[in-house]
């Protein structure tokens, strides 16, 4: 285990030491369905109450392959709403990531705002979002918990100080998210871009480091399988591709709702210069009233199972009543859990 430690922290030293590229990478939710507001801005001011429009609050957690010695934590909180006044629906985010055990942690804020516009007349119109997404990212380096290999004292381990240049240990830069959305009663499909403007995210200043833009395409459907006087049951497949740089990844999938009980079930895969069969996922979730809970096990089935064998993720969601108001509403049932 203690090897183990050492060699990731060499291996943190050797990136943020400059001796390679880093290009960064997006952390990501695997119930994409219960973060509405990470996955699409334009999902902002979508939340369902009897068909009606809701004010939702949104907590998501992951704990992603915890075996590992630095594992990687995300803490994602939400809030939107559809405001009739303003023609769509208004969020705020924070989302928190913490990787190797608090070597690098890094949170963002976010405020966002969606644009409602209903197609067609009828039972059958078709409505659209467009979402805008405004955001500040701090990010903080423990470089004194960092190894380098000048460090290494033969038969004595990590005694030597390092000769490495110490980069910037905070940063911050602002950051820009867009997405639509076009949904009825019975399908969604969406896309969004995060990252628009490519932020630099180097603790060294180094132009070649960018956080990359990140491309999400979404869909799914609601079919109903029975509806009695107590609870209504349906299966809702659904797919969300993403791809940032050189790496893409498809999520597909569904889940089902009989009368309190949620369950899913779903296959991850990787393509391009990482292809992979990354993961088969299994939820389960609660839905009461107005609050709604998930839990998420992601059973890797790549090679690098043994060392990386599961994450986890939960999320807790309760919404509420919106007057209504201003130009007709009609919610997004398809990804609503």
């Amino acid at each position: 285990m203690k090897m183990k430690r050492a060699l990731r922290t060499i291996l943190f030293g050797f990136i943020f030491g400059g001796t390679v590229n880093l290009f960064g990478q997006d952390p990501e939710l695997t119930q994409f369905y219960a973060a509405p507001v990470y996955t699409n801005p334009a999902l902002a001011g979508s939340a369902v109450c009897q068909n009606g429009a809701a004010g939702r609050l949104a907590l998501n957690y992951r704990n992603q392959w915890p075996n590992l010695p630095g594992t990687f934590r995300s803490l994602c909180a939400s809030w939107d709403q559809h405001i009739p006044s303003v023609g769509g629906g208004v969020g705020a985010m924070v989302f928190h990531d913490i990787a190797g055990s608090g070597l690098l942690t890094s949170t963002t804020l976010s405020g966002v705002y969606s644009y409602l516009l209903p197609i067609g007349r009828g039972g059958g119109r078709v409505f659209m979002r467009f979402g805008l997404q405004g955001s500040m990212a701090f990010k903080s380096l423990d470089f004194n918990r960092l190894k380098f290999g000048d460090q290494i004292l033969p038969t004595q381990g990590f005694k030597n100080p390092t000769g490495e240049q110490k980069p910037s240990e905070s940063i911050s830069y602002p950051n820009f998210n867009a997405g639509w959305i076009m949904y009825n009663s019975k399908f969604y499909l969406g896309f969004a871009a995060h990252n628009i403007t490519e932020p630099n995210w180097s603790f060294y200043k180094n132009p070649d480091e960018v956080l990359p833009r990140r491309y999400t395409v979404h869909a799914g459907g609601v079919i109903k399988i029975s509806k009695s006087r107590y609870e209504e049951n349906t299966f809702s497949p659904n797919a969300l591709f993403m791809m940032q740089r050189n790496f893409t990844q498809l999520n597909l999938g569904f889940y089902a709702n009989k009368g309190p009980l949620v369950t899913g079930l779903w296959f991850r895969q990787t393509f391009g210069n990482y292809k992979n069969s990354d993961a088969i996922i299994m939820l389960v979730g609660f839905r009461k009233d107005r609050f709604k809970f998930g839990y998420s096990y992601d059973f890797t089935v790549s090679d690098g199972r043994s060392a990386i064998p599961a994450s986890h993720e939960v999320s807790a969601t309760i919404d509420w009543c919106v007057p209504p108001g201003g130009k007709p509403f009609k919610p997004i049932k398809c990804p609503e859990f």
